[in-house]
This record gives C-alpha cells, sequence and structure tokens, in this order.
C-alpha cells in the first residue's frame, strides 16, 4: 500500500496488521494443539491451550479499540477504511476460534482418561487437519489480500460440512453399537460441531478479504453442505432370543 503524508497514520495501519498476524499465529497454534490434545488424550496440552485463549482474547479487544481509535482521528476512506474495519472483522473471527479451539481442549480434558478404539477419533482428526489447512491458507491470503486464495478457501467450506454430516452419522452408529461409547462419542460431536465452526470463521475471513480488496461482498450464498440436522441412524433390529 502506498505511503501517507501522516507518517504515524501509516504506523497505526501496520500496528493492526501486526496485531493481526499475531492473532492468526495464536489461532492456528490453539487449534492445532487441541486437535493433538484430543488425539492423544494430552490433558496437560490441552490446559495449555485453554491458557492461551487469554492472549487472544485481549489482542482482540486491543484491535478493536485501536481501530475506533484510528477511525475517529484519521477518518480514513477508500482502502485504509476497508482495511480498519476488516481488522475488527477478522480479529473477531479469530476470537471465536480460539474460543472453539479452547472448547475442543476442554472436551479432551474431559474423556483424557477414557479407554476407546482409536478409529473412533480418526475422522475429527481428519476433519480438523482441513480446517487447519483452510485456517493457514486463509490467513496468508489476508496478508496478501490474495482473493484467489480467499476464494479458493471460500469454496472448500461446503466439503468440510459434508464431512462433518458424514462424521456425525458414523459416531451416532458407534453409539448405538455399544451403549458404552455412549459419553466418549457425544463428546466428539461437540468437538467434530467445534472443527466446522472453525471452517465456518475461515469462510467468514475469506469473505472479508474480497471485501478488502475489492470493496464489494461476495454476491452469492456460501456453500453449505451440512445436513447433520437431517440425519438419522435406523437403530440395529433386535436379535430372536435361541430357541
Amino acid at each position: 500500500m502506498s505511503n501517507h503524508i501522516v507518517t504515524s497514520y501509516d504506523t497505526d495501519l501496520q500496528n493492526l496488521r501486526r496485531s493481526i498476524a499475531e492473532m492468526g499465529g495464536i489461532a492456528e497454534k490453539m487449534m492445532d494443539e487441541a486437535a493433538t490434545a484430543l488425539v492423544r488424550r494430552d490433558s496437560a496440552l490441552a490446559q495449555a491451550v485453554i491458557a492461551a485463549d487469554q492472549r487472544l482474547d485481549a489482542l482482540q479487544r486491543e484491535i478493536e479499540e485501536r481501530s475506533i481509535l484510528l477511525i475517529a482521528r484519521r477518518q480514513p476512506m477508500a482502502i485504509d477504511l476497508r482495511e480498519t474495519i476488516s481488522a475488527i472483522r477478522v480479529s473477531g473471527d479469530l476470537e471465536r476460534i480460539g474460543d472453539l479451539a479452547k472448547n475442543i481442549a476442554k472436551r479432551a480434558v474431559a474423556i483424557s482418561d477414557q479407554v476407546q478404539p482409536q478409529k473412533i477419533v480418526v475422522g475429527v482428526q481428519h476433519m480438523s487437519e482441513l480446517v487447519q489447512e483452510q485456517l493457514k491458507d486463509v490467513l496468508d491470503a489476508y496478508a496478501t489480500q490474495n482473493v484467489v486464495a480467499a476464494h479458493d478457501v471460500w469454496e472448500r467450506d461446503g466439503s468440510i460440512d459434508a464431512l462433518y454430516t458424514s462424521l456425525f452419522r458414523e459416531l451416532l452408529t458407534y453409539m448405538m453399537e455399544d451403549p458404552r461409547n455412549i459419553s466418549f462419542c457425544t463428546h466428539l460431536l461437540f468437538c467434530a460441531k467445534n472443527v466446522e465452526r472453525i471452517g465456518d470463521h475461515t469462510t467468514n475471513i475469506a469473505e472479508t478479504i474480497h471485501y478488502l480488496a475489492t470493496g464489494e461482498t461476495l454476491p452469492t450464498d456460501r456453500p453449505k453442505n451440512d445436513r447433520s440436522s437431517q440425519t438419522t441412524v435406523e437403530p440395529p433390529a433386535p436379535q430372536n432370543p435361541a430357541a
């Protein structure tokens, strides 16, 4: 971006960018470690994720306050105004991503002492890896204002929703096959939903990048393939008692 006549104006914008970058780094780390803690039943790592959320919350408040002050003092227009508004939007999405990662970590603590087949966790782990890729890609796109890369993240959200629906059905099946799985799988269902919501927030950031770069909102609805609210699983047929 071009420099402004008032040097401190450039400094204000650069500070916002640095804070967003720091928030992005924390959010990525929290999500990665929350998923790892869940898969490994690592209670100590999960607690570290929970503690990290305080820094993310503090940064979000700082960005919002500095953005409001910047608008009041500088009265920015065009791209400068869009960048300031975008910083508020993106910081809000990153703060929510941190909250969702913290929720996953809390679930990881709750089931850390339960022993279940690893295959039950594999679906959530795979979904988490895909959403982590989305988060990394959208943060890179924000840093470079790459609209094409942002649109790619936006388009991929539908596949995450479809995967969540499939995982929802799979976990219901595990619960119906063996009632001992109910507690564990219920926690995993909440974790999977949190991961899916993180995907939604990466899509929000992609939409903000489009607005930042073009000054326009995306004209079409985002792809949604979450059918979990309509998904049911038939119970197994009762076996006939031995004659």
